[in-house]
């Protein structure tokens, strides 16, 4: 990106003296200067700089550092990418690393020497640069096409071409996986790609009473028991022209499945107390995390109906198989919450992203977003720390399965393993990854190909919930 496209450095200083000091000796990049926090703020939001400097002494009251610190805080509401470098006094490093907290990106005291804050701000601007190509490349080759999915695990990006395969087509589809693994955001995402004009309809079958599920289900009409003032439409007809999603199927009692197999040979409904059969052009998709095999050989699952629903079977893994996932995900929802609670500054310490990455997490994702949600009430500065996040230690359940003794296997196992987290880390920036890592680009681009980490498995990133 060349001076001319770029965005501008704002040089905020009330000593004009200095100010113009600042100026010259930076005359390479392209400035713009202000000498307090209202003309600093009006600057911002006409010229979206992409590297402030800054005193935290500004008029009315420059003996304090309180509209310093009030126009940090408004800048980085206002764009949370700025790199904002901090000009402090010598004895001020309380308030400096204070700055830091809110989000600054570095530091100086004064005097300063002009050549150390041009590397610093010529730094600023290479990063600045490097996260808005990342991030136009990934916007321009990376649509969001499955609709619920942030991830760069392997088995997972399957999934999400199977979505994609699958979604045009009217094929009953059945979602394993663990509580909270996101069975309900891929059920979403095949609504949401196969262009269905009708609802998403979701109901959990573990939720609702037996003896009022068939009606829900099904609907009833007026009179058909006692209290049924009105005829109701139940939600498979509500899904018409959509998606019904079938949440814990395998909670589905005995007697609703034969009806629900009637249903789907038939793609006909009749509402209790009626007689007419209601014609329905509804995709269905089932979820448990229960085995559906076992209950079948217990007699408590139907083996026709089984084969009715498992027309596609898609299989979850659980947080925990999914490397670097729980990164990335954290990462998305602090975002988010971040800027439900008005603090979009927020971020991890690298000791907090440790333990996110160490966590089993037995919850997955929905604990995962439960803890994430927590902390960003919760914490007191904006950078989360470890202690912040409070998480339980956890026992290593690889640790108690066979080893692999393989050498090959474990070396490339714990290489992908290394890379994908650099990875997540960098929010798939290649020259941080490297970095990170300790090697060069290069070497980083031969790893890659090698274990077969794909570019686009690093952009891979949209919107994520849970089930």
């Amino acid at each position: 990106m060349t001076s001319d496209t770029r965005p501008p450095l704002l040089i905020v200083e009330d000593d004009f003296a200095l100010q113009k000091q600042i100026k010259w000796s930076l005359d390479r990049f392209e400035s713009v200067t202000a000498d307090d926090r209202v003309s600093a703020l009006a600057q911002f939001r006409r010229h979206s700089p992409a590297v402030v400097t800054m005193d935290l002494g500004l008029p009315p009251n420059p003996d304090s550092v309180q509209e310093g610190f009030k126009l940090l805080e408004q800048m980085m509401e206002l764009n949370p990418d700025v790199k904002v470098i901090v000009l402090t006094g010598q004895n001020d490093q309380a308030n400096a690393l204070r700055a830091i907290d809110l989000g600054a990106y570095d530091f100086l005291p004064k005097p300063f020497d002009p050549d150390m804050l041009g590397l610093i701000i010529g730094r600023a601007f290479r990063l600045f640069d490097l996260q808005s190509e990342n991030r136009r490349l990934r916007n321009m080759q990376f649509p969001d096409s499955t609709g619920g999915l942030i991830t760069r695990d392997q088995q997972m990006l399957r999934i999400g071409r199977t979505v994609e395969k699958v979604a045009p087509s009217n094929a009953t589809v059945l979602l394993l996986g663990e509580s909270g693994t996101g069975k309900e955001v891929l059920a979403n995402a095949l609504h949401q790609a196969s262009k269905r004009s009708g609802k998403f309809v979701a109901i959990n079958c573990a939720a609702i009473p037996e003896n009022l599920l068939e009606s829900e289900l099904f609907g009833y009409e007026k009179g058909a028991f006692t209290g049924a003032a009105k005829t109701t439409v139940g939600r498979i007809e509500t899904a018409h022209g959509g998606t019904l999603m079938l949440d814990e199927i395998g909670d589905l009692p005995m007697a609703l499945q034969a009806k629900l197999l009637r249903f789907l040979q038939e793609r006909t409904v009749e509402r209790i107390g009626g007689r007419q059969e209601i014609p329905v052009d509804v995709r269905v998709v089932c979820a448990t995390h229960q085995d559906l095999g076992e209950f079948i050989k217990t007699n408590r699952f139907r083996q026709d109906l089984y084969y009715r629903l498992a027309e596609i079977v898609v299989e979850i893994p659980p947080l925990r198989a999914r490397q670097g996932d729980a990164v990335l995900l954290a990462q998305a929802f602090l975002r988010r919450f971040a800027r439900e609670q008005s603090r979009n500054a927020m971020s991890f310490t690298d000791d907090a992203l440790s333990a996110i990455d160490a966590y089993g997490w037995p919850g997955n994702v929905r604990e995962l977003l439960n803890a994430i949600k927590r902390v960003s009430i919760m914490a007191e500065g904006n950078r989360v720390t470890s202690d912040d996040l409070n998480l339980p230690r956890s026992g290593d359940a690889a640790a108690t399965a066979d080893p692999v003794l393989d050498l090959r296997s474990v070396r490339d196992q714990a290489e992908r393993g290394a890379i994908v987290m650099a990875l997540a880390r960098a929010n798939g920036n290649i020259v941080k990854a490297s970095e990170l890592l300790g090697v060069t680009r290069p070497t980083l681009y031969d790893l890659m190909r090698r274990l077969g980490i794909q570019w686009k498995d690093v952009d891979a990133s949209v919107t994520a919930s849970t089930d």
